[in-house]
C-alpha cells in the first residue's frame, strides 16, 4: 500500500493534539490558565510548592489524546488519593507536626478567635444556595472562608467532586493573596489605637500541656463530629509525634519528607480536573467570586470579635490578632504582626496571633466535618 508525504503528514496532524485543540479551543484557553498559574507560582512566589503542580496537572489535563484522565491513566490513579481523603488528612499530619499549639493552650480565648473566623464559611454558604447551587455545593464552596486548602480539598472532594478544581484553585490563591487581601480589611475595621495596642507577653505552657492537648481534642472533637476525623486525627497525631520528645524521627518525617511527597500528586490531582468543559462555566466564576466573599468575611469575623475583646478587657488584647483566626498558618500570624508593626513598632504580635490562627485551623477542619456530616451522601 502506498502513502505519500502529504497522506502521512496529514494523518499525524489529525491524530495530533494539535488538531484536538482546533476542535476544542476551551482547552487552548484553559493551557493558557495554566501558563498563568505557573506564573503566579514561578514568578511571584505565591505559593509555589501547592500552585506549580497544581497548574501543571491543569496543563496535562487539557492536551487532547493523552489518555491521562480515562481509567488507567497516570492522573487517574493519583486522583482516587483525593477521592478518598487520603492526600488531605496526610499534608494535616505534616501540618501538625509542624505547628505549635502553646500560644492557644497559654490563651484559651484564641480559641473563640478561631470560630470567629469561621463566619464566611456559614455566610458564604447561605449566599451560594441564595444563586441556586444545592446544598452540598453551597457547603462545598462556604469552606473556601477557612483559608484551608487541604480542607476545602476534603470538602470538595465529599460534597462537591465536579467543583473540586475550582474551589481548590480558589483556596490556594486565596491563601496565597492573604498579604494582599487582608492588610486593607484590618486597617477598615480597626482605629489606630487599637492597632497600637502591645500584648503582654504569654505564660509558659508545659510540656505535659503540650503533650495532652492532642490528645483530648482528638477525643473531645471526634466524639462531638466523628466526621472531622481524618483532618482532627492527623493534625493531632503529627502533633503529638512533634510534642511526645520520643518520636522525633516520625515528627521530621511527616513535617518534611511525608509532606512534600504527598504535594506532588494532590497538586497534580486537583489541577487534572480542571478541564476546559468543567471549568470553563459561570457556576466557576461564582465559585471563585463566592470564595473571595467567603475569605474576606472569615477575617472581618475575626476582627469584629478582636474588637469586642479589646473592650472587654479594657485595650489589653489588639484586634488585629483575631484577622489570624483564618486557618492559613503562619502566613495570617505574620500579617497580624506586619500590621501591628506599621502603628507601633515596638509591637510584637505574631506569638499572640498564633493562638487564633492554630485555632482556625482546628475551626475549619471542624466546620467542614459539620457540613460534610449535615449534607454528605
Amino acid at each position: 500500500m502506498e502513502f505519500s508525504l502529504t497522506t502521512v503528514l496529514g494523518r499525524i496532524f489529525a491524530e495530533s493534539g494539535f488538531a484536538g485543540l482546533i476542535e476544542s479551543p476551551g482547552n487552548l484557553i484553559m493551557i493558557a490558565v495554566a501558563c498563568l498559574l505557573l506564573y503566579m507560582g514561578i514568578g511571584k512566589k505565591y505559593e509555589p510548592l501547592l500552585l506549580v503542580p497544581i497548574a501543571f496537572g491543569m496543563l496535562l489535563a487539557n492536551m487532547p489524546f493523552t489518555g491521562l484522565l480515562d481509567d488507567g491513566g497516570l492522573l487517574h490513579f493519583f486522583y482516587l488519593g483525593v477521592e478518598y481523603g487520603v492526600y488531605p488528612s496526610l499534608i494535616f499530619l505534616g501540618i501538625g507536626a509542624m505547628t505549635d499549639f502553646g500560644p492557644l493552650i497559654a490563651r484559651p480565648s484564641s480559641l473563640l478567635l478561631g470560630a470567629a473566623a469561621q463566619f464566611g464559611i456559614f455566610t458564604a454558604f447561605l449566599l451560594a444556595l441564595a444563586l441556586g447551587f444545592e446544598p452540598a455545593v453551597a457547603a462545598a464552596i462556604g469552606i473556601i472562608g477557612g483559608a484551608d486548602g487541604p480542607t476545602a480539598i476534603l470538602g470538595a472532594s465529599k460534597l462537591a467532586k465536579d467543583y473540586l478544581p475550582a474551589i481548590a484553585i480558589a483556596a490556594y490563591s486565596y491563601m496565597a493573596l492573604i498579604p494582599m487581601i487582608q492588610p486593607p480589611l484590618m486597617r477598615l475595621m480597626t482605629t489606630e489605637k487599637e492597632r497600637c495596642v502591645k500584648m503582654e507577653q504569654l505564660r509558659p505552657v508545659s510540656r505535659r500541656e503540650k503533650i495532652l492537648f492532642p490528645i483530648v481534642v482528638t477525643i473531645f472533637v471526634i466524639l462531638l463530629i466523628p466526621e472531622t476525623a481524618p483532618l482532627i486525627g492527623m493534625l493531632m497525631l503529627g502533633n503529638l509525634f512533634k510534642e511526645s520528645g520520643v518520636t522525633d524521627r516520625l515528627s521530621d518525617t511527616a513535617q518534611n519528607a511525608l509532606c512534600n511527597i504527598v504535594t506532588i500528586p494532590l497538586g497534580l490531582s486537583v489541577g487534572c480536573k480542571a478541564t476546559a468543559e468543567k471549568f470553563l462555566t459561570f457556576d466557576t466564576l461564582s465559585i471563585i467570586v463566592l470564595g473571595l466573599i467567603a475569605f474576606c468575611l472569615s477575617t472581618i469575623g475575626g476582627l469584629l470579635l478582636g474588637k469586642l475583646m479589646y473592650r472587654i478587657s479594657g485595650g489589653k488584647i489588639n484586634p488585629l490578632i483575631g484577622s489570624a483566626g483564618v486557618s492559613a498558618v503562619p502566613m495570617a500570624a505574620r500579617v497580624s504582626q506586619v500590621e501591628g508593626q506599621k502603628a507601633n513598632p515596638s509591637n510584637f504580635l505574631l506569638m499572640h496571633a498564633m493562638g487564633p490562627n492554630v485555632a482556625g485551623v482546628i475551626g475549619s477542619a471542624v466546620a467542614a466535618g459539620f457540613m460534610i456530616k449535615v449534607f454528605g451522601m
